[in-house]
């Protein structure tokens, strides 16, 4: 169980604090049930989701994590760029306790995230995308309850796209996801419930498909 409480979210510039990204959001999210987030572009839905995978922190509010959450794959920080994939790899690994079959694990890693020579090269010499897949399969390679994804199926060709769909449906019968994607396709597919972004409020439907409506209807026709 994820509990969002009264969170306001907003960041420091050079002409002081900016307009709230999020204002007095709450909600839980039940063990095991896949939540979509929708909302225009600048409506906090990746601020949220660094919120959640304690990537960042809210300005007001609390969020309690009754359970193991991932990263958000997709999300292209957290890698230290003048060490290679393989580098980064070994340290997220190792501060997780598994240096236990440390080789299968990053096989798996290069694998899924389809790296090739580039594994061995800096992060910094990679494209976004490849910075993307190396999260995404960074999160695959360990066992938690929630994972977070921002787009990561918009991502990569149509191979890596089919592998991380998946992968998605293998999550079903053990964990919970949290997804941002602009395919409402996608969304349906994977998402039961939804969280609909707008004006820094978060409203919860209990039908991913609701959520998508609401958010449809508040753009200008």
């Amino acid at each position: 169980m994820i509990i969002v409480d009264d969170v306001h979210k907003r960041y420091s510039g050079e002409h002081g604090p900016s307009r709230w990204v999020l204002q007095g959001v709450s909600f839980t999210i039940p063990p095991r049930v896949n939540v979509g987030l929708v909302g225009r572009n600048g409506a906090g839905k990746s601020t949220l989701l660094r919120l959640i995978g304690g990537i960042d922190t809210p300005t007001r509010g609390r969020i309690e994590r009754q359970c193991r959450v991932s990263w958000p794959m997709g999300f292209g920080g957290g890698l230290q760029g003048s060490l290679t994939g393989r580098q980064n790899a070994k340290f997220v690994c190792r501060i997780h306790g598994h240096d236990d079959a440390l080789a299968d694990r990053l096989a798996y890693i290069n694998d899924f995230a389809n790296l090739g020579d580039y594994f061995d090269q800096p992060v910094k010499t990679y494209s976004s995308g490849m910075k993307s897949r190396l999260q995404f399969a960074l999160s695959m390679a360990f066992d938690f309850d929630v994972y977070i994804s921002d787009e990561v199926t918009a991502t990569g060709d149509v191979a890596f796209k089919n592998k991380a769909a998946a992968a998605f449906r293998n999550l079903a019968d053990r964990a919970g996801l949290i997804m941002v994607s602009h395919g409402e396709g996608t969304l349906r597919q994977f998402c039961s419930a939804g969280i609909w972004l707008h004006e820094g409020c978060a409203h919860w439907f209990d039908d991913i498909g609701d959520a998508l409506k609401h958010y449809k209807e508040s753009i200008p026709a």
